[in-house]
């Protein structure tokens, strides 16, 4: 960059973001992924141990919201990039609009009239579903906000980081709150549409609240764009491949994440136990934010990528190890060195929720200095395709490996006569296999594509501002 645009850039150099816009952002991104975490976690619980649905009508119902949501998508994404942005921003409205009927649809998600049964029930369960995901379309844009508070790199990246810490934390609550719930409504089901709407009722009034407070500072050219093209812009950039291939790589342990509450309501007796996993975890992937935004100082992105993988093959390896010992010996120190594990395994998880996003940030900027475009949307869409092929196939996969007749798991299910069933040491064996070993292999091999990736360092400097250079010419 010349002297000269230095000089006209030099509020870019400043921080944009007040702490109060900076703090209420956070606390709506926190309740929105409150939100969205409660299906996460316990919507296949519900489908599996309350509507009590075989397991190939569960694979049809993964498979179902995985594809059938990427049309609709599809239309939103190019709705999104090809508008002509007004005085509100890009994603302000859209996530203000959104927050209502999110609010609505998840506890239908965890609700279905009592005289619904056979086919009648799942085609209600499978438009709540996919009405659930199409307005988190644009509820989801939320987290994209997050690159368009300012131009600042340094305090673009920060926002970025603090935004994944915080849906990290807001992933794993909705696992305290039904514990909390599990006071008073002592039913599964029940602690279910509890916990829904207690996270709905925050959650509208917080991403409401916020969206009055944040703005917006990217400036997008004033003319309406074809989005069909910012396909094409996509698809030839070779470090979006880098992005897709590891995605679509990563999104296979759906199948260990999908064993996680049943493993617990093998060893524990109860679903809602679920958060003496998930905390530990919880507590080593907020953690492990830390970790990655320290050695960020010090390393850069892609290398810290590479090696989360590797320690993640090695964290998770070493707790299906002491697991299997505790399994079959049934010693209680082995026990606390598994939760130790647990939360080892959770550091990983700093790198793979905090990177990815500042990947896909640096791509759009390379994109946008070829092309003029911001494809804020169009990017994880194309992404997304990936992610959703190999999803699709991992959450038709897991509950057949789960339970049914001829899987690999043999898990069984509750009934109103056996509603806690004992399940074998096999089944309980397989189930943290997958949950361990298997997503530590995933997480090694999401992390070779970017041996390939060359976003990092004076490149990345050096594309950023010579895209605040380009967004001058659209402001004056």
């Amino acid at each position: 960059m010349t002297k000269n645009n230095s000089l006209l850039h030099a509020d870019e150099n400043q921080k944009q973001v007040g702490m109060p816009e900076f703090i209420w952002y956070l606390v709506a991104v926190f309740f929105y992924t409150n939100m969205t975490g409660m299906v996460g976690a316990f919507r296949n619980a519900y489908l599996v141990n309350v509507l009590r649905v075989a397991w190939h009508q569960a694979s049809f119902y993964n498979a179902f919201l995985t594809i059938v949501p990427v049309f609709f998508n599809l239309a939103i994404t190019m709705f999104i990039d090809g508008r002509r942005v007004g005085k509100g921003g890009k994603f302000v409205p859209l996530i203000a609009l959104s927050a209502v009927p999110v609010a609505v649809l998840l506890p239908l998600n965890f609700w279905t009239p009592s005289g619904l049964t056979g086919n009648l029930m799942m085609i209600y369960i499978l438009t709540m579903g996919l009405s659930w995901s199409i307005v988190n379309c644009f509820g989801g844009t939320i987290n994209s906000l997050a690159v368009a508070m300012s131009t600042n790199l340094a305090e673009r990246d920060n926002v970025m980081s603090l935004r994944g810490f915080v849906s990290a934390v807001g992933n794993s609550a909705p696992q305290v709150i039904i514990i909390v719930v599990a006071v008073f409504a002592k039913t599964e089901g029940a602690q279910y549409i509890a916990s829904a709407v207690l996270c709905s009722v925050v959650g509208v009034i917080t991403m409401l609240f916020g969206m009055r407070i944040v703005k917006e500072r990217v400036v997008y050219s004033p003319s309406k764009t074809n989005p069909a093209i910012g396909f094409r812009d996509v698809i030839v950039n070779k470090y979006a491949w880098v992005i897709i291939i590891s995605e679509f790589l990563k999104s296979f342990r759906a199948i260990a994440n999908y064993m996680g509450v049943f493993l617990a309501a093998a060893l524990l007796g109860a679903t809602n136990k679920f958060l003496l996993f998930g905390f530990p975890t919880g507590i080593g992937t907020a953690v492990g934010m830390l970790i990655i935004n320290f050695l960020l100082k010090k390393f850069n992105s892609k290398v810290l990528y590479i090696a989360s993988g590797i320690y993640s093959v090695i964290a998770n390896t070493i707790a299906f190890s002491i697991g299997y010992l505790y399994f079959t010996r049934g010693d209680s120190i082995l026990q606390i060195l598994f939760i130790v594990c647990l939360f080892l395994i959770g550091l990983q998880f700093g790198a793979s929720n905090l990177l990815p996003s500042m990947f896909q940030a640096d791509v759009l900027e390379d994109i946008e200095l070829k092309t003029g475009k911001r494809l804020d949307a169009t990017l994880p869409f194309v992404v997304g395709i990936g992610t959703m092929i190999s999803g699709t196939i991992a959450n038709s996969l897991a509950p057949k490996i789960l339970y049914g007749d001829g899987s690999v798991i043999q898990y069984i299910q509750p009934t109103d006569l056996v509603p806690n069933p004992v399940q074998s040491t096999r089944t309980k064996i397989l189930m943290l296999f997958f949950y361990t070993v298997f997503h530590g292999l995933m997480m090694f091999l999401a992390g070779v594509p970017y041996f390939f990736y060359k976003l990092t360092g004076k490149t990345k400097e050096d594309i950023h501002n010579a895209v605040l250079a380009k967004r001058e010419a659209f402001d004056e």
